[in-house]
This record gives C-alpha cells, structure tokens and sequence, in this order.
C-alpha cells in the first residue's frame, strides 16, 4: 500500500519572506484598536523595533563590543492619560489585560507580557511629580515576531517608555528611557538583560548599525545602508525548542568569570589579543579555555567589522565583512558550544547557497540565524534553507527580511 510522502521528505516549493507592515499603516491599525476597545481617541502611538545583531555574541557580561541594528518590525503602543491613576494596558495579540492603580505598582504585583509595561511606568516612578496622576490607557500592538530572538520584549518596553515620557512629560532623554527599560525587564519583570536590545531599540538609526560598548553603555552610529548597495539581511527563524536555556547561558557566564580570574583580569575586555595563546595557555581548564578563546576573539571580530565599515561601504567590504560573520558562528559552535542542530544547518545551507556571510544570532540554543546576501538571491538562498531542513526533518523554519531601521519614537 502506497503512502503519501511526510511533510519531513520534501523541501516546500514556495517560500515566504516576510516584511514588516508599512509604519504608518501599521500605527492607523494601533489607533483604530485603541478605540475599538477603550471607546474613545488616543493621545497618540508610538512605538519601537526589534533588533538583531550582526555580531559580538556572549560578550556583553565581559564588558564587550557588539553591533546590532534594529530592525522593520515594530511594537505599537497606541495610549491616552486619564484623569485616575488606574493603569489599563490591553493587547490586540493576547486576551490577557491589567487593570491596577499605578501608584500601587511593585514587581510582585504584575505578571506575564503586561509586566515589561507596567514595569516601565514603575521604573520612571520617581519622575512623577507627586500632584501628578499616573492614569493612562494604552493598546499595544506587537508586530515583532515573537521567539524569534529578535527582541520583542525590548520592542515593548521601549514602546511604553515612548508613550509615558509623553503623556507625563517627564524630560527624560533617549538614555533615560533605555535605563528604564532595562529596568523594567530585570528588576520588574523578573528577566535578566544586558542592555543590548534596549538601546539597539531606542538609539538605532535608520540606515546604520549601533556599536554599543557594554563596558560604558556608550554608542556610535556605524554605516549599515544595505539597501542602497543592493544587498539584505535574511533572518532565520529555525523554531527551534528552547532547551535549558537558562542553565546553559548561566554556565557559559560562569566558566567566561572563572577564566577572567584565572588571568588576573576585571573582565576578558581586558586581555590583550597580541597576547592571546600565552595567555590562554594559562588557563588549565579546556572548556573554561574555549569559552575565553570565543569571547577574545569574537571583541576583535566587532572591532574588525567596525574597522572595515571605516573604510569604506558594506558593498566594497562584503567579503571581508562575510568572512567574519562565519567565524563568529564557527566560534559560537565550536568554542562556546552554544549552538543547536537548526542553527548549524541553517547556516551551513545559506553559505552553500552563495550568501556572503552567515552566523547564528542571539543568545542560542534555538532562536534566528542571520545571512548577508545580495538582494535579489534573498529568496534562493531562503530556499535553499527550507529544503535543508526538511531533507534533516526539522519544522519549517520562517523568514524574514532585514534592513537597518529607525529607532523608538511617534508616529500619530
């Protein structure tokens, strides 16, 4: 008795690249829910990208460099102030609401996603002036892909700290609010961050990637236009299950601490890359060793990259620029050893396939991949992605196409 082939056998025929919906389009959507479901006008909608990094993984918690962009996809907060002090805070993606007076805010008294909102007000309590009310409504609209690995937490939060800093005009500046964020995030919320995502949401440039130095917080804008140069980041959403994630990044920050201290240094931002094998021959445990390897070198490949855009475009650059993105994977595989089996065919596919470059993205163990490709091959190499995966039996993988974006602001 003949069968019909599994899903598993056969590479789909067609495959999808997702694009962000039009900004303005997108916050006329936000507006019309706001009314739909509080039965009045909003004050305004704002909101904030995702963001994904081009490179400098586990490197933030050893006061490393990284360089992020953000992306197209954006979280819309559509909001009002109110007379009351009453907090309502709804969804146009989940039934789940909060409905609480703001002066009664603490990080026992939130949970889930409306905990990176509520978080936010919480965090720029001490701004408000004590005559002031805290009442406001606000309908979020989350157009960032969610456990992607592309920051969708982030997207919110810095959304929030958009609309409160001008419903309450506090006079906080862009830092103010990433502070905020990362606040709401790991002293409200419960979730740990390294500021990354944040300041990639609210400081981004259109056209331009962020070099953030996690020793200081401080920024630069760094020329990423890829769209003029004929060239596009593909995402690679693998759908891979998270498995012990939070064991696993734990361990990798512990065994980088134990290597600093075996060198005698604050952190590993401190060794001196000249020296690299004296300096890792130093270090008698082999795991510890490759983590301090991946983390040495990955701060020299950020340096690298920012060095190369110095001199000239992302287009005169791209193979030196590619080149590095696959050692960072390689690293990330080989000497962190914080990779899965999607991540890796993902990124082995897109290489074969002609991109110029291409290296997991994130924290690991799951989440996205990232390709430079030129433009008009985004969608071969996608498929050629897709038919990799289903030749190993994996889930269809999702995509998405990335260009460098604007950061946090108003849009109505």
């Amino acid at each position: 008795m003949s069968s019909a082939p599994s899903a598993a056998s056969t590479a789909p025929s067609t495959v999808e690249l997702s694009a962000a919906p039009d900004r303005a389009t997108a916050a006329e959507r936000a507006e019309q829910l706001f009314v739909e479901s509080f039965g009045y006008a909003p004050d305004g909608v704002w909101s904030a990208p995702g963001r994904v990094n081009i490179i400098g993984e586990h490197v933030d918690y050893q006061d490393g460099l990284c360089l992020p962009m953000a992306i197209s996809h954006r979280c819309f907060a559509a909001a009002a102030r109110t007379p009351t002090d009453r907090l309502r805070v709804r969804s146009a993606q989940s039934g789940t609401t909060l409905d609480i007076d703001a002066r009664e805010l603490t990080p026992e008294t939130v949970s889930g996603w409306p905990a990176y909102v509520a978080g936010v007000l919480w965090a720029l309590g001490p701004r408000i002036s004590g005559a002031s009310t805290r009442g406001m409504d606000i309908m979020i609209d989350g157009q960032v892909p969610l456990g992607a690995g592309l920051s969708s937490s982030a997207a919110l939060e810095c959304a929030a700290a958009e609309a409160i800093e001008a419903l309450l005009t506090l006079g906080t500046g862009p830092l103010d609010r990433v502070r905020a964020a990362i606040t709401a995030e790991t002293d409200f919320a419960g979730a740990s961050t390294g500021g990354l995502d944040q300041s990639a949401s609210v400081l981004a440039r259109e056209g331009h990637a962020l070099l953030l130095d996690c020793r200081d917080f401080s920024t630069r804008a760094v020329p990423w236009d890829l769209a003029s140069q004929g060239l596009a980041l593909l995402i690679t959403d693998t759908r891979a299950e998270h498995s012990h994630v939070d064991g696993e990044y734990t361990a990798r920050r512990a065994d980088s601490e134990r290597a600093a201290r075996t060198l005698g240094l604050a952190t590993l931002r401190d060794a001196d890359p000249d020296r690299l094998e004296s300096l890792l021959a130093r270090i008698d445990d082999e795991v510890v060793r490759r983590r301090a390897h991946h983390v040495i070198t990955e701060i020299g490949r950020v340096e690298e990259v920012d060095a190369l855009l110095a001199a000239g475009s992302v287009r005169s650059q791209v193979a030196e620029i590619g080149a590095l993105l696959n050692a960072s994977h390689d690293s990330l595989r080989e000497d962190y050893e914080v990779t899965v089996p999607q991540l890796d065919v993902a990124v082995d596919a897109a290489r074969a396939a002609g991109a110029h470059g291409a290296r997991m993205t994130g924290g690991g163990f799951g989440g996205s991949t990232i390709a430079l490709v030129e433009a008009e091959q985004a969608q071969r190499v996608a498929e050629a992605i897709a038919a990799a995966f289903a030749e190993h039996g994996f889930d269809a993988p999702e995509f998405f196409l990335a260009l460098p974006s604007e950061g946090a602001g108003q849009d109505r």
